[in-house]
């Protein structure tokens, strides 16, 4: 049997989203910036699918720039806000995607900007009152702070965090990668500069997402060249990509009540299942639903002799997991998540993550996986 229970490092891609590509990679080769017919057909590929994803997330169509994905659409966010919006400051954690975190690091060791990290509580929730002192000085700043974490799976209060900030006159960038198309998003009433959408999060294709880019916000190009995405982001857009987002979108939207049921469903029946197999596990993060990711768990197990090889074993076994994000291939050292929330990094832990075609039957063949590795120290 084959399990992938990795979801939060990408998800597979939706039938119906291959399907959606496939035919215009089929009959629509023109340039989008050409003038006739042939471009202007695929042109209104792209100009429907902005529309689509605006109408999902009650923004206005002008406000999506596309993008690769969400490294480069984090990027774009806090880059653009220090050369366009006088930023000389960002205020973010030491959890944060590498997106996000290496590329504050980046300008803050060109001296381009000054680097706040908030604290974090013992669960590695942001802590607000802090955020706020930090606020206090009235610099010019970014704040960017993810929805939820990727790794333990902590939620941010992101209406919360977006008062504090305008109380301070501060910009808000959100990392949603994790969250597009598992929550709704009100962009007409959420007060929030900038957040971020990776389409392979809920069974779209790679190499596609987009940025938002809050009305009031005036940043000018990012990449250079072409007038493309308003003169944002030069370059012939990725037609194919941007399709398969859009419709990616469509379906995750679909029933997305019953799809957070049957998925925190499964989360549930996993906790439940490793509480009875030993006092000894516990879970990195927060487990409560209501300030946790549905779609995230991540576990540490006691040491065995075998457990160095935990996640070797599992993929013998076929069940695909994770040790932390998969955004760092070849990682050795520990994860900069665990790290930065101050836990026991020498016992090993394991993110698993589930999409809608997660079944149960799966986790219980996971499960009795993990009990093989463990059979001497489980009861």
């Amino acid at each position: 049997m084959r399990v992938y229970l990795d979801n939060a490092a990408t998800t597979p891609i939706a039938p119906e989203v291959t399907k959606a590509i496939t035919e215009v990679l089929a009959n629509d080769f023109g340039n989008p910036s050409s003038t006739h017919s042939f471009g202007r057909h695929v042109k209104a590929h792209i100009e429907n699918s902005r529309r689509n994803i605006a109408k999902h997330i009650n923004c206005s169509p002008s406000e999506i720039v596309f993008t690769s994905g969400g490294t480069e659409a984090d990027n774009m966010a806090l880059t653009s806000s220090i050369c366009n919006l006088g930023i000389k400051r960002i205020i973010t954690s030491s959890i944060e995607h590498h997106a996000v975190g290496h590329t504050a690091e980046f300008l803050h060791e060109q001296g381009r900007i000054k680097l706040d990290l908030v604290n974090l509580d013992e669960k590695g929730h942001v802590d607000l009152a802090h955020l706020e002192q930090l606020l206090s000085s009235n610099e010019k700043t970014l704040v960017s702070l993810m929805h939820a974490n990727n790794e333990i799976g902590n939620l941010l209060p992101l209406e919360k965090v977006s008062k504090i900030c305008r109380k301070h006159s501060a910009y808000f960038h959100s990392d949603t990668v994790q969250t597009m198309g598992h929550y709704t998003f009100d962009l007409e009433k959420l007060d929030i500069d900038f957040i971020t959408c990776a389409a392979h999060k809920f069974h779209g294709p790679k190499g596609v997402g987009f940025l938002y880019i809050n009305k009031n916000v005036k940043p000018h190009a990012f990449i250079h060249g072409g007038s493309q995405e308003r003169q944002m982001r030069g370059g012939t857009e990725n037609v194919y990509g941007i399709v398969g987002l859009s419709k990616a979108m469509d379906l995750a939207y679909h029933n997305l009540k019953e799809h957070q049921d049957h998925v925190l469903g499964l989360k549930q029946y996993m906790i439940k299942e490793f509480k009875s197999f030993s006092d000894e596990i516990t879970f990195h993060g927060d487990i409560d639903s209501e300030k946790s990711l549905y779609t995230v768990l991540n576990v540490c197990f006691p040491k065995n002799e075998k457990s160095g090889m935990l996640l070797f074993t599992l993929d013998l076994k076929g069940v695909a997991v994770s040790g932390g994000s998969a955004c760092t291939s070849g990682a050795t050292s520990a994860s900069h998540v665990l790290q930065g929330i101050k836990a026991d990094t020498s016992r090993p832990n394991v993110r698993f993550s589930f999409s809608r075609y997660t079944t149960k039957e799966e986790l219980d063949y996971a499960l009795e996986q993990v009990k093989c590795v463990f059979s001497t120290i489980l009861v």
